[in-house]
């Protein structure tokens, strides 16, 4: 979908770009030479020339939104409750399109290097997989780092420039608060035999916990939720490596969830490539608060602002 917005616009400015030039090439004619000599098309012309001036006053704005949405920032609405408590469904997001690099709109060939992203951004990018798809997750492994996830407590271990040292001397050190109680209520959705997302059932506020994750000095909350038991065989398994173990290839990155038991992520389908980052997320500027797949009830003005 936002490739097809994205190809519009560029159609639409293409167009009316013509069509402004044309207008601006024929008013010039007008005023300067035709004037005097055609004196019995004169309405005829101005007639012309106002359809002309109709259809081009839209290059300016075709323009502005083009630019605006394919290399500053672009509108995102959260969808569902993956990145739970960070993002909530029914927020809408501003992402900043530069953050990692000037990309053409719509190869997302990468024109100038910016920024690498970095460890705990919360970003957009396209699926590994199907890149007409748009997810958003935090980035929790980077190029080198190897990933340990433990399938009982839900925790990480990281060792960092693992590909350089093949030791883990370099270890971050991750620690979890205890857990705070919370009000949420979300739908939580199981993989299926074809490794789908499907709703199993509706869970109430009472089985979720808010921990706090602390990698590194950079701390943001996850939501757990207990009662909830991974299959092993669901994760996904990097070739000469054992299960819940993953070593980051170069140009590659490893996502996460917030919302841990509800996030289809790096964990289930492999690494995200450089080239497939949309950009940062950085501010929500307009949050409604509804439910996943209902009417919104209400406005959240508490949670606009920066995202942390």
């Amino acid at each position: 979908m936002a490739n097809i917005l994205t190809i519009f616009l560029l159609i639409s400015t293409f167009f009316t770009g013509i069509i402004w030039i044309f207008y601006r090439i024929k008013s010039i004619q007008y005023s300067f030479f035709n004037k005097k000599i055609i004196k019995k098309n004169d309405l005829y012309i101005e007639n012309k020339i106002r359809f002309l001036e109709s259809f081009s006053s839209f290059f300016p704005i075709f323009l502005t939104i083009f630019i605006i949405r394919s290399f500053i920032y672009e509108p995102f609405q959260i969808p569902s409750g993956s990145m739970m408590p960070t993002l909530l469904v029914g927020d809408f997001i501003l992402v900043e399109k530069f953050s990692y690099g000037i990309k053409e709109p719509i190869t997302q060939t990468t024109l100038i290097q910016t920024n690498k992203p970095k460890r705990g951004d919360i970003v957009v990018f396209k699926h590994p997989t199907d890149h007409n798809i748009d997810y958003i997750k935090r980035v929790i492994g980077l190029p080198g780092d190897k990933i340990k996830y433990n399938i009982k407590n839900k925790h990480i271990k990281i060792c960092t420039n693992f590909l350089e040292n093949k030791n883990c001397q370099e270890k971050l050190l991750i620690s979890y608060s205890k857990t705070k109680q919370n009000n949420f209520i979300q739908k939580i959705y199981f993989l299926n035999k074809d490794n789908l997302l499907q709703k199993k059932e509706e869970y109430n506020s009472l089985y979720f916990n808010i921990v706090e994750e602390n990698i590194n000095n950079f701390k943001h909350n996850i939501l757990l939720l207990n009662n909830i038991k991974s299959v092993k065989k669901d994760y996904y398994k990097q070739k000469n490596m054992p299960k819940l173990t993953w070593i980051v290839p170069q140009g590659k990155y490893f996502m996460m969830g917030d919302n841990r038991d509800n996030s289809l992520d790096s964990r289930y389908w492999g690494f995200v490539p450089e080239k497939n980052l949309v950009g940062k997320a950085v501010k929500i500027w307009m949050s409604f608060d509804k439910n996943e797949n209902e009417w919104p009830t209400g406005i959240r003005i508490n949670r606009i602002g920066n995202i942390y």
